[in-house]
């Protein structure tokens, strides 16, 4: 039970500290060497229950069971070393002469073992059980312990050769793994010298925890930065930097959340739309176009600089007003006004917006107010048209 009892710690320990790598992520192609780090860890995963397995079976001497589980204990201990030479060579990005003959080294011992299994049915070279039920193990098994150090010592030779020419946290991340690699080495070598002693376990266990601790940490970290900064441009309005309609959207969502739960009672929004835009694309041409609303934008985003600022179609902006814009509503409004109409007389952009509040006690939603700022909008662009026309 002893022997079995480590197994049984090494997975608790091994599912705690990766339980977010072992989430699954999407295929993608920058996602591929976290599913491979991730079927390295659940390759693991099987080899520790085999080994929980062959402690307790080995240890009651249910010798026929034993026997099966001590079959798919030598196959899940190659399968992770075949996982580990995967990710190894995807997280060092090597398409090299070098990163192929690792992969197919992971190959050849997967395959030389299961051939080895196989004739071991009939002819014991891997292992055997005695008359006594002791357990025997045989020179095959030798051949694929020294097969896998070597393999795991010219992981860590390789990672160790990139890790000169990398710099910073890359330095210490490829160190780590080389490193993490001779781990493996040293304990497949002791556990080839004492078999009935879980070293496999043990170093199976330092190495994964050195992985999480040194570069699984760093790299999701980085990789939910890398997300965070994608889901940043995917908000972006392209033409003018400003949030876009499914920024806006969510905004609104937000706002309407906060209002339920009574975080938030007041709010203001502001719609604008461009005037004489399609006048300006159908005769300067629609890169004229986007100048008049890339200038339309700086204007609003000049004067509501505290508010965010939506892009929610061609020529239309919206922005929601909290806090200090909120309080400052009607002299913000009343200066943006006053430029336009200094601009309309001087020929510059010409923008017509309208503002509303949000009432608790009538408005059911965040459309109601975006209706009257809305109808507000459009009477101000009534007024621009007629004091143009004068």
């Amino acid at each position: 039970m002893y022997y079995a009892s480590i197994g049984m710690l090494s997975l608790v320990v091994h599912i705690i500290i990766n339980f977010e790598a072992l989430k699954k992520t999407l295929k993608t192609k920058n996602n591929i060497t976290r599913n491979r780090y991730r079927q390295f860890l659940y390759g693991v995963m099987i080899y520790y229950l085999s080994d929980i397995f062959w402690g307790i079976l080995y240890g009651e001497r249910i010798i026929f069971l034993a026997y099966i589980d001590t079959v798919f204990y030598f196959f899940s201990m190659v399968l992770s070393v075949l996982l580990w030479t995967r990710f190894v060579v995807s997280y060092l990005d090597s398409h090299g002469r070098f990163g192929k003959i690792l992969l197919y080294g992971g190959w050849i011992i997967f395959t030389y073992e299961l051939i080895a299994l196989i004739i071991n049915l009939f002819i014991p070279v891997v292992f055997a059980f005695g008359d006594d039920k002791e357990y025997i193990p045989g020179q095959a098994r030798f051949i694929t312990l020294f097969i896998q150090m070597f393999l795991f010592l010219m992981t860590s030779v390789y990672a160790l050769a990139v890790a000169v020419k990398a710099k910073g946290e890359t330095k210490l991340h490829h160190r780590t793994i080389g490193f993490s690699g001779i781990v493996m080495t040293i304990f497949i070598a002791l556990q080839s010298l004492y078999p009935l002693m879980p070293f496999y376990a043990i170093g199976c266990l330092l190495a994964t925890c050195m992985i999480h601790s040194f570069v699984y940490k760093d790299e999701a970290k980085e990789y939910e930065n890398e997300i965070e900064i994608a889901k940043e441009q995917s908000y972006k309005d392209a033409l003018t930097g400003v949030k876009n309609k499914m920024a806006y959207l969510e905004a609104l969502q937000d706002i309407e959340k906060r209002v339920e739960e009574g975080m938030l009672t007041e709010y203001g929004i502001v719609v604008f739309d461009l005037n004489g835009l399609k006048k300006i694309n159908d005769t300067l041409g629609h890169d004229a176009g986007d100048e008049y609303i890339k200038s339309a934008c700086r204007l609003i985003c000049q004067k509501y600089s505290h508010s965010p600022v939506f892009r929610v179609g061609g020529d239309e902006f919206v922005t929601i007003l909290e806090r200090d814009d909120y309080r400052d509503r009607a002299s913000l409004l009343q200066e943006f006004d006053q430029k336009i109409e200094e601009n309309q007389k001087s020929g510059h952009v010409v923008i017509s917006s309208g503002m509303d509040i949000y009432y608790p006690e009538k408005d059911r939603s965040f459309n109601d107010v975006f209706r009257r700022a809305d109808q507000k909008m459009y009477k101000r662009k009534e007024e621009l048209k007629r004091a143009a026309v004068k």
